[in-house]
């Protein structure tokens, strides 16, 4: 029955993009085009994408209306995508939420049931300690932890969360025991300061106001090469853990978009990010504009949603939420 449901929602979506007119897709787009962002109002992620919103309209000549659609890690907002109509009037800002909401079961589609755009930007998740910890290096923290195994507790955004992966990813490459703590995204950082939780894992541009302010220490990021922005940071690699993880942020749109549709999306999202005032806001959030066209971010995509699934799958916690 899962399987019929798919090839008819498919066949539909299909039948809806041939039924556009070639007039309709040249006019595109004549009126206002939805901007769905999974997360709450004045977070990082909504006040990158309200921007990326307002630079894409001047491009598009139509407002783009950042809305926000908050739930199940982002499960609502990709929900919300999918089921409209693939019109080129719904685009929704993804994040590696888009792999570990579809994978820890909050939905009951997988990433490849949105078309996607392209990437917009990229930042790392680092392991933080309060600046006051004892711990000055990540291997202080992994031999420490290994002593007291289970001991230590590292908070996250959420179970299945990008920033849980991170964890995950990073103590299970040390093969360092410890207590993950989804404490959610508006009190991730707070556990820390407060000596709630010891370590947290978190998004650079959640991290770097704190670590500039001296207020925690990062210790390490699971990414292939150092990070331009805390470049003093090392990489899990460099110090002998298999720990990777791409944190990304970009736009998907309803599968069967047309194709001309989707194209003039990725060239007015890629115009965006290198605008003047995208730019500005990166250099003070931190985070590294990088647009990946479709073929490219559909690779990466895919590698990575193999990343996801394997860290899950160890962790015991792939599907869970379906359970």
């Amino acid at each position: 029955m899962k399987i019929f449901r798919q090839f008819t929602a498919g066949v539909a979506a299909t039948a809806f993009a041939l039924s556009i007119s070639a007039s309709a897709i040249a006019a595109w787009p004549n009126k206002t085009i939805e901007f769905i962002i999974p997360w709450g109002a004045g977070g990082g992620a909504d006040i990158e994408g309200r921007l990326l919103a307002k630079e894409m309209g001047k491009v598009l000549g139509v407002p783009v209306i950042a809305i926000n659609k908050v739930g199940a890690g982002g499960a609502k907002a990709y929900t919300h995508t999918k089921n409209a109509k693939p019109d080129g009037y719904t685009v929704v800002w993804n994040s590696l939420s888009v792999l570990t909401s579809t994978n820890i079961g909050n939905t009951t589609f997988k990433h490849d049931a949105l078309d996607h755009i392209g990437q917009v930007e990229f930042q790392p998740l680092p392991f933080a300690v309060r600046s006051d910890a004892k711990w000055k290096t990540f291997n202080e923290f992994v031999k420490d932890c290994k002593k007291n195994p289970g001991k230590y507790k590292v908070a996250n955004s959420g179970t299945g969360s990008s920033t849980h992966l991170g964890a995950l990813a990073l103590m299970t490459a040390s093969k360092c025991k410890v207590i993950h703590l989804p404490v959610g995204v508006k009190r991730r950082n707070a556990t820390v300061l407060s000596g709630e939780a010891h370590a947290m894992v978190a998004p650079l541009t959640g991290a770097v106001r704190l670590a500039k302010a001296k207020k925690i220490r990062l210790l390490v990021i699971p990414t292939e090469a150092r990070n331009k922005v805390i470049p003093k940071v090392p990489t899990a690699k460099e110090l002998g853990y298999k720990a990777l993880i791409h944190f990304f942020r970009g736009l998907s749109v309803p599968k069967g978009t047309p194709k001309a549709v989707k194209d003039k999306l990725a060239r007015a999202m890629v115009a965006a990010a290198e605008s003047k005032a995208f730019r500005k806001l990166a250099k003070k959030k931190g985070f590294t504009i990088e647009p990946l066209a479709v073929d490219a971010f559909g690779k990466m995509l895919a590698k990575e949603n193999k990343n996801v699934v394997a860290i899950m799958t160890k962790a015991g916690i792939l599907g869970m939420k379906r359970k």
